[in-house]
């Protein structure tokens, strides 16, 4: 970038020092800079796995800090002065929550299914309908995590139709766990069938089989009670009497990225004495976060009024509307005269392979510009500071209010005049 810079330059006028010394200067301060940077998400994807899926709440942000910034009884039980488990602080709250016996969180839902797998099959089948086979963001598929595992994918029934007669007819001597996957990022309908994971836990009883169930993006919340598309939550899921639960907590749940294994004591003790639960295992930071933000879940009202994810979820347009025209409030009449600015009703997603069929009445704020094309001003937002990431349609930028947060409307509104502003070039 700075040689081509410095081309450009030399058909304009000698390369002099002078000339030369504010392009190593943007260099250098590009170079320093940390590339993981905030961004400020107006797409209208509330769970962003690109722009790193769930924002946390301010309680965990602090007790995050807290713990990251001194030494913490992370592996030390205050109480004997002994050596701890790092999972005891999540643990109580998780079962209090969900009714389950036994819990413990790795790094990602990914990582849980992998080690739940190999501390359960590897070596020895396990039976999962054709239907339940996903694949997650980056080409993550279920068949590959089992590969990984050790253990032996045993398909039954079609991609539409599995009957509680194809698992029973598939287990044999090598079957080690009944497997079912819920299908959290898409949905098939029509002519379709699948078996309830109450029959499919009673089936694996009458055959003293372990039961697993998949949630992908799991919620202590009943969605339905606002204004939601049903999700079954983990408590339903875990009264079922299944063996082992594992979901993701950076999704519907709200929290920092981890993978939540509920289970039966006497399935989680094998789980925990495996090699790779080591590997997998959850750092202190993601910890403290975690642990927060399941203890906002004590109060639904609250956790509804106040994690991010879950308020984002359920804003009315009323609300919405208020945003934008805080917005358009901020904008100075040199702005307007390099663009013409609207509010309009558009279409938010909840993204992160969550409620895929869901769709969000929303409010945005487009942005038409006059002195630029669309895509310029797109790169000008994406690459300013802070960044902004938009939706393009047809001539206009479209800012979605959903996913813009209230404290990021005045950061929004002088990125916007920056990126509006006519581009100044060098007179030589």
């Amino acid at each position: 970038m700075l040689r081509r810079d410095a081309f450009t330059a030399r058909e304009e006028a000698l390369l002099t020092f002078e000339s030369l010394l504010p392009l190593f200067q943007k260099e250098i301060a590009l170079q320093i800079q940390p590339r993981l940077r905030r961004v400020i998400n107006a797409t209208g994807v509330v769970i962003h796995t690109n722009l790193g899926r769930s924002p946390l709440h301010p309680a965990a942000l602090h007790h995050l800090a807290d713990i990251a910034s001194a030494y913490s009884n992370l592996e030390y039980d205050l109480q004997r002065g002994e050596r701890g488990s790092r999972y005891d602080p999540v643990e109580e709250i998780l079962c209090r929550l969900a009714g389950a016996e036994s819990a413990m969180a790795v790094n990602n839902n990914a990582g849980a299914v992998l080690l739940v797998l190999n501390a359960l099959a590897a070596g020895r089948e396990v039976i999962v309908s054709r239907g339940e086979l996903v694949e997650i963001g980056g080409a993550f598929r279920i068949p590959d995590v089992m590969r990984q595992s050790g253990a032996t994918l045993r398909e039954v029934g079609t991609t539409n139709q599995t009957h509680l007669s194809d698992y029973e007819k598939a287990i044999g001597s090598q079957t080690a766990l009944l497997l079912k996957v819920h299908p959290s990022n898409f949905r098939v309908i029509g002519f379709t069938g699948e078996v309830p994971l109450e029959a499919l836990v009673k089936l694996g009883a009458q055959h003293n089989l372990p039961v697993m169930n998949d949630l992908g993006s799991g919620c202590f919340v009943d969605l339905t009670r606002y204004g939601l598309i049903k999700e079954p939550t983990v408590q339903e899921v875990v009264q079922t009497g299944v063996d082992v639960v594992t979901f993701s907590g950076d999704k519907l749940l709200g929290g920092p990225q981890a993978g939540i294994i509920l289970a039966k004591k006497r399935i989680l003790d094998l789980v925990k004495g495996n090699p790779l639960t080591r590997a997998l295992r959850i750092d202190k930071m993601t910890l403290a976060a975690l642990e927060s933000t399941l203890l906002l879940y004590l109060d639904e009202k609250r956790a509804m009024k106040e994690i991010p994810t879950l308020l984002m979820l359920t804003l009315d347009q009323r609300t919405l509307r208020r945003r934008g025209r805080r917005l358009l409030r901020q904008l100075s009449g040199t702005s307007r005269d390099q663009a013409t600015f609207a509010l309009g009703k558009d279409v938010s997603q909840v993204g992160g392979g969550s409620l895929p069929i869901q769709e969000l009445p929303s409010i945005v704020f487009t942005v038409k510009p006059e002195s630029c094309s669309v895509n310029d001003l797109e790169e000008r937002l994406r690459k300013g500071a802070p960044a902004v990431i938009v939706r393009i349609r047809k001539e206009e930028i479209v800012l979605d209010m959903r996913t813009v947060l209230d404290e990021e409307i005045p950061l929004l509104a002088g990125a916007l005049e920056k990126a509006l502003s006519p581009v100044k070039t060098d007179a030589r």
